[in-house]
C-alpha cells in the first residue's frame, strides 16, 4: 500500500515538472517567434496563461496573494539587475532627467489617466485615481524584447531602463499610500499619502545607498571557497537589502535598484560570472512574472463586464495622448534631437507592476476590484502587443542611435590570481572621440597602450594604424589617469 502511494505520488510529481518543464521550454521558444512577428515575447507568456486558466480551471486556485508574492520576488531580481546593467558611471549623467520622467512623470500621468477614467469611464475619482497608479509604471524590457540583437546606444539607452528603475518604486509606494488613506486606516488625508510616499522614498534611497557600498566592500574584501557562491551571495545581498528597507517601512524595490546601480561598475572578483547569473536570472523572473500574472485573468470574464472596451479606451488614451503629452512637457529643455524625444514619449511601454499593482486592488477589497483588475490586464496587453510591435519602426523612423550585438558563444578568458590593475575595457560609443581615430591617435598618454581589440565578435590585430569603429570593445593597459581615458569612448553630451 505504502509503496504504491509513493509510485502515484512519485509520478504526478513528475508529471507536474514535464508540465512546467515544457512550459519552459515554450517560453524560451517563444523569444524566436517574437523576433519573426514583433509582438514582444512577454505577450505570449501572459496571453497564453490566461487561456490556460480557461482551458484548466484548476489553475484559479492559486491565490492571488501567493502571485503577489512570487512576481515580488521576480521584481527584486529585475530591478537588480537592470540597476547592475545601467551601472553608476552611466546613470550619473543622466539621474536629473530620470527623477523627472521618473517621479514627475509617474504622478502626471496617474492624474492625466485618472480624469480620463472618470470622464470616459464614469468612474468614481477614487477609483479613476487607483486605476491611473496602477497603470502609471513603465516595462523597458517590453521594449528590448522586440528590439532583438539591436542595442540601443547614447543617452537614449540609459533614459528607458532607468525611467522603469524609478517609476516602478515611485507607483508602488503611491499604490501603498493611496490604498492606505483610502482604507480607513490612519492615512486618511492627501497629506497623509504624501508623507507615505516620501518616506518610503527616502528610507529606499538612503538604504539602497548604504546597501549598494555594504555589498561592495562584501564581494571585494571577503573572499568564498568557490566560485560558485558569489553569484549567490550578491542575489542574497539583494535580497537582504530588499528585506531590511521593508521592515523599516521604506520602497525595497527603490532599494534594490539603487543598490544595483552602485555595483554596477565595481571591480570585483568573478564580476563577469555575477553578472551572467543575474542576467539569466532576470530572465526567469520576466518569464515567471508574467506567466503568473496570466493565470489570475480568465478571459471568459471580459465580455460579461466590457473590460474589453474600456480597456481599449483607456490603452489608446495612454499610449497616443497622456504620454507624448507627459514626455513632451518634461523632455522638452534636455538636450536630445527631436527623434530620441518622440522615441521616449512613445515607448512607454507597460509590463508587470500594473497588473501587479491591479492585483493590490483586488486583494485590499476596493470597490468594483474584478472589473479594474481586468481593464488593467487589457491595457498592458495592448501596451505589449500594439505599441511593442510598433517600437522597431518608430525606432527606424526617428533614427534612434543602435548597434547590432550578435551572438558571441565563445569566449577568451584569462584567470589571475590577484587583482589586475591597470587593465580596462572600454566600448567605443558612436560619437565619441575615439570613433575613427587610429591607435596611435588616441590621446591616451605614454603611460598606456592599447592591448585588445575585438570586432563583431572576432579579434583585430592591433596597431598603430588601426582606425577605431563605433561598437568595438577595446581592452588597454592603463596609467593612473583612467577617467580621462574612458572619456574618450564615450559619446560626447552623455
Amino acid at each position: 500500500m505504502w509503496g504504491g502511494l509513493v509510485v502515484e505520488g512519485t509520478w504526478s510529481f513528475g508529471l507536474a515538472i514535464l508540465f512546467v518543464a515544457l512550459a519552459g521550454l515554450a517560453a524560451l521558444g517563444s523569444n524566436r517567434l517574437s523576433e519573426r512577428t514583433r509582438i514582444p515575447a512577454p505577450a505570449f507568456f501572459l496571453v497564453v496563461a490566461a487561456v490556460a486558466v480557461d482551458v484548466f480551471p484548476a489553475l484559479r486556485e492559486l491565490p492571488t496573494t501567493t502571485v503577489q508574492d512570487v512576481v515580488t520576488i521576480a521584481l527584486v531580481v529585475l530591478l537588480f539587475h537592470g540597476g547592475m546593467d545601467i551601472g553608476w558611471r552611466r546613470l550619473r549623467p543622466e539621474a536629473r532627467a530620470i527623477l523627472s520622467i521618473g517621479v514627475l512623470g509617474t504622478f502626471a500621468t496617474a492624474g492625466l489617466l485618472a480624469v480620463g477614467a472618470h470622464l470616459l469611464l464614469g468612474l468614481d475619482w477614487r477609483t479613476a485615481l487607483l486605476l491611473g497608479t496602477a497603470l502609471a509604471p513603465t516595462d523597458p524590457a517590453v521594449v528590448f524584447s522586440v528590439l532583438g540583437r539591436r542595442k540601443i546606444t547614447g543617452r537614449t539607452g540609459v533614459l528607458l531602463p532607468g525611467e522603469s528603475g524609478a517609476n516602478d518604486p515611485v507607483g508602488i509606494a503611491l499604490m501603498a499610500g493611496l490604498l492606505g488613506a483610502t482604507s480607513g486606516g490612519a492615512l486618511e488625508t492627501a497629506g497623509g499619502t504624501a508623507l507615505l510616499f516620501v518616506e518610503e522614498m527616502a528610507i529606499g534611497a538612503a538604504l539602497g545607498v548604504a546597501g549598494g557600498w555594504g555589498l561592495k566592500l562584501l564581494i571585494r574584501k571577503v573572499p568564498l571557497p568557490a566560485e560558485g557562491l558569489y553569484p549567490l551571495r550578491t542575489l542574497a545581498g539583494a535580497f537582504a537589502v530588499y528585506g531590511l528597507t521593508t521592515v523599516a517601512h521604506g520602497s525595497g524595490f527603490l532599494a534594490v535598484f539603487v543598490a544595483g546601480v552602485l555595483l554596477g561598475d565595481v571591480r570585483a572578483p568573478y564580476k563577469k560570472e555575477i553578472e551572467r547569473f543575474h542576467t539569466a536570472l532576470g530572465s526567469l523572473g520576466e518569464v515567471v512574472a508574467f506567466t503568473l500574472l496570466g493565470l489570475t485573468v480568465p478571459l471568459w470574464t471580459f465580455t460579461m463586464e466590457g473590460a474589453w472596451t474600456d480597456g481599449i479606451v483607456l490603452a489608446v488614451l495612454l499610449a497616443f495622448v497622456i504620454r507624448p503629452l507627459v514626455l513632451t512637457a518634461l523632455l522638452w529643455p534636455m538636450d536630445l534631437s527631436r527623434g530620441e524625444k518622440t522615441f521616449l514619449a512613445f515607448t512607454g511601454l507597460k509590463g508587470a507592476v500594473p497588473v501587479l499593482l491591479g492585483s493590490y486592488l483586488v486583494s485590499s477589497g476596493v470597490g468594483d476590484a474584478d472589473r479594474l483588475y481586468d481593464v488593467v490586464f487589457v491595457v498592458v496587453v495592448f501596451s505589449v502587443v500594439v505599441q511593442g510591435s510598433l517600437v522597431p519602426t518608430v525606432a527606424r523612423w526617428c533614427r534612434v542611435p543602435m548597434r547590432s550585438v550578435e551572438l558571441e558563444p565563445w569566449a577568451l578568458g584569462v584567470r589571475l590570481r590577484d587583482r589586475p590593475e591597470g587593465v580596462a575595457r572600454h566600448l567605443v560609443e558612436e560619437g565619441s572621440p575615439a570613433e575613427s581615430s587610429t591607435v596611435d591617435g588616441l590621446d591616451i598618454g605614454e603611460d598606456a597602450w592599447v592591448s585588445m581589440v575585438v570586432r563583431e565578435g572576432h579579434i583585430v590585430p592591433v596597431n598603430g594604424a588601426t582606425r577605431l569603429r563605433a561598437g568595438d570593445e577595446v581592452l588597454l593597459i592603463t596609467g593612473d589617469d583612467r577617467k580621462a581615458i574612458a572619456d574618450l569612448f564615450t559619446a560626447r553630451g552623455t
